[in-house]
Formats: structure tokens, C-alpha cells, sequence
């Protein structure tokens, strides 16, 4: 390609992936804000209210759960009001769970109150999840045109990893310094701050067409869910479990392993984004899940620090484009007025997948030991990239 040529293809590029971040920017805002009170909040329901871990543990489930039944409606609202209600919406939300949690650490003398405003807190940080992260890939791709889905799905899961790998830390810094209410001030902060820009960023009308109810998505996105379930299981186990497989064999570096794995997930999105365009989600999909699958069979078998970490590093790198992949796939099987739904309908089967891989995991655990855990996510991975050849062999050749 001649200069005069590929000066100006450069320039598009980039136009292009600007308008992608200027919507995506706000699911960054949002998961920064989930990310906040990640490492603090079991701790501050614990040892600061006094309740067992059991009730710990769920108060930061309930936002897992909030999402999951959000999903459906989250979809609906970006298709038939349009992409910009969704996100608004999302970010209002947002900021009212902030408030929440700020009222919480306000009354920690009558801990029934304060733990009713964290899950209260919780459930509005699900639902802004859900209205915020699929608003903003329906966005993304109204405003940019179908044909550069995977980049917007891309780029918003960097958005999404990269707002939590910030906030977590974020989050226990500003308690050591401030306390547990500055993550609520914060998390108000950060979505009352956003929110004039979500108003004025452009909204992009909704299509008008017929709207498939949302069981007739799900059974035309479910083969290509189920695939995304089965690889992200690879990333609960690890995610759940790592630290204490390290811990069980005397290891130092879970942090460490964490950090390469998202390190490998963000930096082949980035190098690799492009290859969805050029080789089809379908082919994208059975490499990234064999290569997955080929990094959590290290884990399974590593016996040093170093093959574990080695092991971190490929499984970030074959999950890194299997959720962009499938997705792709999945939203061409319904129309572009049905878009939304499909995303959302889609991005259940990720929510279940890490809803159930703690439990199963810890009953794999139990049995055959940690090592157990990857070996059955290795497994989970590879039946995903089978599931991926006969999509292709049915619908990718046609």
C-alpha cells in the first residue's frame, strides 16, 4: 500500500477507534467503580459488622446476581429506546448505589441497617452493569456500523478488566486513608461526573422492526453462550482459586499470576484485535479456546512457580478473544433491531458460568484437590472449542 494511501486508512483507523472509546469510556467508569469496593467490602461486613463470612460472601454476590437478571431488560432497553437510555439510566443508578454504600459505613452501630444499604448497593451496581455494559457495545456499534462489532466488543472488555484491575487497589487505598465511606463518595462521584457527558454525547435512535422475544434470542445466541460459558470457566477457576492452589503448594506469586493473566488478556486484545475481521469469529474462537485450554492444562500439571505462571500467561491470552469471537457470531444471527437482546442474551451465559464455577470448583476441590479445578476448566475449554468447529462446519462456510 502506497503512502498516499495508507495515511488516510491510518486516520480512519483512528477516528473509528475514537468514537469506539468515546462509548466505552463510561463501562470503564462503571467497572472502575465495581472494582472499588471489591477487596474492602467482604472485610467491612465481616470484622466491621460483625457478620460470618457466609453473609460476607453474599453481600457481594448479590450484584452477580442483580446483573444476571438485568441482563434480559438491558438488552430490550438499548433496542427499543436506544443505547444512550440504557447507559444514562445505568449511570444514575450508578451513583445512587454509591450513595448507598457511602449511608452504609455512616451506621455501622446498627449493622441490620448498614448491611440493608449494601445490598441495596449491590443490586444497584448489578443493574448499572448490565444497562451501562450493554448500552455502550450497542452504542459503539450504532454509531460505527455493524461491520466493526468485534472491535467494540473488544475494546469494551479492556474497558471492563481494566476498570476493575484499577479500582480494586484504588479502593483499598482510599480506605486505609479515608475509610470505608469514601468508597461510597467516590463511586457517587465518579457517575454523577460522567453522567453530563452521557447527556451530551449524541444519541443514536432505536431501529424499528420486529422484536423477538427474548426466548426466541436466547435459543438463536445459546450455541455460541454455551461456548463463551465453557471457556469462561478457565477464568473462574483461576480467578477464585489461584491463590489458594499457590497457598497449597507452598508457592509464593498468586498476585504475580493474576497480574501476567491480565496483563496477556488486555495486551492480546490490543495486539490481536483485528484478527476477528480477518479470520472470522468462528476460527478466532477454536484457537483462543485450544490455547486456553492448553494453558490451564499447565496449571494442572505444573509443578514449580514458574510453570504455574507460565500457565497464568496462556490462559489469559486464549480467553482474551473468546467472549469478542462468539459474540460477533451470535449477533448476526438476529437482526440489527434486535441487537441489544442478543447481547444481553449472550453475556447471561458468562454471568452463569462464573455464578457456578466457585461452588464447582470447590466440590472439585474437595475431591481431587486444586490441581483438580484446571483440569476440569481444560476440559470445559476444549469441549468449547469442539462446540466452535461444528458452528463453523454449519454456519461459517456458508
Amino acid at each position: 500500500m502506497s503512502l498516499p494511501s495508507l495515511v488516510p486508512h491510518r486516520g480512519r483507523r483512528f477516528a473509528i477507534t475514537a468514537r469506539i472509546l468515546s462509548a466505552v469510556v463510561f463501562t470503564f467508569v462503571c467497572y472502575l467503580g465495581i472494582g472499588i469496593p471489591l477487596a474492602v467490602l467482604p472485610g467491612f461486613v465481616h470484622g466491621g459488622l460483625g457478620y460470618s463470612t457466609v453473609l460476607a460472601g453474599l453481600a457481594v454476590s448479590v450484584q452477580y446476581a442483580a446483573t444476571l437478571l438485568s441482563r434480559p431488560h438491558a438488552g430490550r432497553m438499548a433496542d427499543a429506546m436506544g443505547p444512550k437510555r440504557a447507559v444514562v439510566a445505568g449511570l444514575i443508578v450508578f451513583a445512587i448505589a454509591g450513595l448507598f454504600l457511602a449511608l452504609a459505613a455512616l451506621v455501622p452501630k446498627t449493622p441490620v441497617l448498614s448491611l440493608a444499604l449494601i445490598i441495596l448497593s449491590r443490586f444497584g451496581l448489578g443493574f448499572a452493569e448490565s444497562w451501562v455494559g450493554t448500552g455502550c457495545i450497542a452504542w459503539g456499534i450504532a454509531g460505527i456500523g455493524g461491520e466493526h462489532t468485534a472491535r467494540v466488543i473488544s475494546w469494551n472488555g479492556i474497558a471492563t478488566y481494566g476498570g476493575i484491575a484499577l479500582g480494586a487497589p484504588l479502593g483499598v487505598t482510599l480506605a486505609a486513608h479515608h475509610g470505608f465511606i469514601a468508597l461510597g463518595v467516590v463511586t457517587f462521584a465518579l457517575g454523577a461526573l460522567v453522567l453530563p457527558f452521557a447527556l451530551w454525547k449524541r444519541h443514536v435512535p432505536p431501529t424499528h422492526g420486529e422484536r423477538l422475544s427474548f426466548r426466541s434470542v436466547l435459543s438463536r445466541v445459546m450455541p455460541y453462550g454455551a461456548g463463551l460459558a465453557l471457556g469462561s470457566i478457565g477464568f473462574g477457576s483461576l480467578s477464585t482459586f489461584v491463590a489458594l492452589y499457590y497457598a497449597s503448594r507452598g508457592w509464593d506469586g498468586a498476585a504475580m499470576s493474576l497480574s501476567v493473566f491480565g496483563g496477556c488478556f488486555i495486551g492480546m486484545r490490543l495486539v490481536f484485535g483485528n484478527a476477528i475481521d480477518r479470520f472470522g469469529g468462528y476460527r478466532v474462537a477454536i484457537a483462543s479456546l485450544t490455547l486456553e485450554c492448553l494453558g490451564l492444562l499447565l496449571l494442572w500439571l505444573g509443578g514449580t512457580p514458574e510453570l504455574a505462571l507460565g500457565g497464568a500467561a496462556l490462559t489469559g491470552a486464549g480467553f482474551a478473544l473468546v467472549f469478542p469471537s462468539l459474540g460477533v457470531e451470535a449477533v448476526s444471527r438476529v437482526s440489527m433491531h434486535n441487537r441489544g437482546a442478543a447481547l444481553g442474551a449472550y453475556s447471561v451465559f458468562l454471568d452463569v458460568a462464573l455464578g457456578v464455577t466457585g461452588p464447582l470448583g470447590g466440590w472439585v476441590a474437595g475431591r481431587f484437590d486444586y490441581p483438580g479445578i484446571f483440569l476440569m476448566a481444560a476440559v470445559a475449554s476444549i469441549v468449547g472449542a469442539v462446540l466452535s468447529v461444528s458452528l463453523y462446519l454449519r454456519f461459517g462456510r456458508a
